[in-house]
């Protein structure tokens, strides 16, 4: 079993590890600034949205029998009454 192990020099074998630090070092930062780009985007994005406001508007059209008057409730419906003002001789 030993004998099929080779064996390399010192000198080699600091070599590739010097190489492979390097290569580490790399992704690490790679993936530093990938994480910061994807959290700047975001911070970006609801920046952007945030910037916007959404306004609904609702027009009710109601009429009445008797020219009343009609109140048009917030919740869609309506409610038909009449006043001292409006009653018809």
């Amino acid at each position: 079993m030993d004998e099929n192990k080779e064996m390399i020099s010192y000198f080699a074998h600091e070599g590739e590890m010097a190489r492979m630090e390097r290569h580490v070092r790399r992704w690490f930062i790679g993936w530093i600034i990938t994480f910061v780009a994807l959290i700047l985007s975001n911070i970006g994005w609801l920046y952007y949205e945030s910037q916007f406001q959404d306004e609904v508007t609702e027009t009710y059209t109601a009429e009445t029998d008797r020219g009343g008057t009609a109140i048009a409730n917030g919740d869609g419906s309506v409610v038909y009454g009449e006043s001292d003002l409006h009653k018809n001789n």
